[in-house]
């Protein structure tokens, strides 16, 4: 199963190698890492997406804890967020396919960032479920490159 972890983390240099770190020594497989500064310039948040049981997560979330440099974790896995993925995808076209594939980015709600004769890329923000299914849709037109960010989530406001 996939645990999302929010940890906020000072905001110095070595801190994302001592806690990925801790998941290396410990053969625990990170799905995805982001890592970017708050509101608080002094603080970084770390959105971890962990695969484990509840035992892994429990373990991974008691090691962080212990890191001098861990200010909090929460597991966002059960709770109510909003998560997203950014991805950018360079798919091959040509006169034929160029419209179709145009047309595809449309119904994901995609934008196209950049176009030249044999290719575009396409900026695609969402869950994951939702880069996947994109990619597989384009897949059969030439998939050339993909890049993402890995998830980032922030718990919903109260209603």
């Amino acid at each position: 199963m996939l645990h999302t972890l929010a940890v906020l983390v000072e905001n110095h240099p070595g801190v994302l190698t001592r806690v990925s770190g801790l998941f290396a020594r410990r053969a625990y497989n990170i799905e995805s890492l982001s890592v970017c500064r708050t509101e608080d310039p002094d603080i970084s948040r770390m959105t971890i997406v962990v695969d484990g049981d509840d035992q892994v997560l429990e373990q991974v979330t008691k090691q962080l804890h212990k890191l001098v440099v861990v200010h909090k974790v929460v597991d966002l896995t059960s709770e109510a967020v909003v998560n997203r993925e950014l991805a950018l995808v360079r798919v091959k076209v040509n006169a034929d396919s160029r419209l179709e594939v145009l047309q595809t980015v449309d119904v994901f709600r995609g934008q196209v960032v950049d176009m030249g004769r044999s290719s575009v890329i396409v900026e695609l923000t969402g869950d994951g479920e939702k880069i996947d299914a994109f990619v597989r849709t384009v897949r059969p037109y030439g998939l050339m490159e993909l890049v993402r960010t890995g998830k980032i989530a922030i718990l919903r406001s109260e209603s």
